[in-house]
C-alpha cells in the first residue's frame, strides 16, 4: 500500500509560513496542507503552488480545528514527512495594558496549538520525517513588556528540545527555531500602542532565509535552528549572563529605562 507524503504547515498564509510551503513545494511531497484562518489569503497561495496545496481555513485556539484535522489524517492515513507549528503571535505592551482575550490567545496559539498538533500528526510520522517548531530569539531570556510571548517561545524551546530526544528511536527529528526579529506582519498585530513596549527591531531577517535554513537544520538532525550572527551571539550570551541582566540588557535596547 503506497502513502502519500505530504507535509503540514500551520499560519501557511504569510510571512514565514509561507515561505515553508514555497521551499516545500520544492520537496516530493504529494499534497502540502496548509492551515490559516484566512480562507482568502489560503485561495492566493493555492492559486501560486497549484494543486498540491490542499487549504485548511481554521482557528487553531479552537479546540474544534483539532478534531477537523484530526479527522482529515484518519480518514486519509499518510505519510507526514514535515510538520511546521509555525502559527502564533505576541502583544506588546505591559501586562496589564493586554486584554485578558489577547493574553490567553497567546497561551493557547503559541503552546496549546504545538502541543496539539504534534500529538495529532505523530502517530503518522514515520523515520525520517521532521518536526519543526517555532521558537523565537525571544525564547532565551525573560522580555518585560513582551512577558507571555517570550515566555511561551521558551516553553516552544525547550518542549521541543526535549521532543527531539525523545523521537530519537523512531528517527523522527524535532527542531525548535529560534529567528530574531522576521519582516513579517508580526509587528502590525503585535502593536497594541502601549505606553511601554518594544519599538527597536534590530537585525531584521528576511523569512525566506529563516525558512531555508530551519529546514536545513532539521534535515541535519539539529534540535535547534538559530538564523544570523547576532542571534547566535545572543543565545550564547544568554547561557553566561545572568537572567537579570539579560533584561537590563534588554530594557536598555528598547528604551524601556
Amino acid at each position: 500500500m503506497t502513502f502519500k507524503k505530504i507535509a503540514i504547515v500551520t499560519g501557511a498564509s504569510g510571512g514565514l509560513g509561507r515561505e515553508f510551503v514555497r521551499l516545500l513545494a520544492k520537496e516530493e511531497l504529494d499534497e502540502i496542507w496548509a492551515v490559516a484562518r484566512s480562507e482568502e489569503k489560503l485561495a492566493a497561495l493555492r492559486e501560486e503552488i497549484g494543486e498540491r496545496l490542499r487549504p485548511f481555513s481554521l482557528d487553531l485556539t479552537e479546540s474544534e480545528s483539532f478534531s477537523v484535522l484530526s479527522h482529515a489524517l484518519e480518514l486519509e492515513l499518510p505519510d507526514v514527512r514535515y510538520l511546521v507549528n509555525n502559527a502564533g503571535y505576541g502583544k506588546f505592551g505591559a501586562y496589564n495594558d493586554i486584554t485578558m482575550t489577547d493574553s490567553m490567545g497567546m497561551i493557547d496559539l503559541n503552546i496549546s496549538a504545538v502541543v496539539c498538533m504534534g500529538l495529532i500528526t505523530l502517530p503518522y510520522m514515520q523515520s525520517g520525517a521532521h518536526l519543526i517548531n517555532i521558537a523565537s530569539q525571544a525564547s532565551f531570556q525573560p522580555l518585560p513588556y513582551l512577558n507571555i510571548y517570550a515566555a511561551s517561545k521558551a516553553f516552544v524551546r525547550n518542549y521541543t528540545r526535549a521532543l527531539h530526544v525523545e523521537l530519537a528511536d523512531r528517527g523522527i527529528t524535532a527542531t525548535a527555531v529560534c529567528p530574531g526579529w522576521i519582516k513579517t506582519g508580526f509587528f502590525a498585530r503585535g502593536d497594541i500602542g502601549a505606553d511601554k513596549t518594544a519599538r527597536h527591531y534590530p537585525h531584521m531577517a528576511e523569512p525566506a532565509a529563516v525558512a531555508k535554513k530551519a529546514l536545513r537544520d532539521a534535515r541535519r538532525g539539529r534540535d535547534i535552528s538559530v538564523y544570523s550572527g547576532y542571534v547566535k551571539f545572543c543565545h550564547v550570551a544568554a547561557a553566561l549572563v545572568t537572567q537579570k541582566t539579560a533584561m537590563r540588557f534588554w530594557l536598555r535596547q528598547q528604551k524601556l529605562r
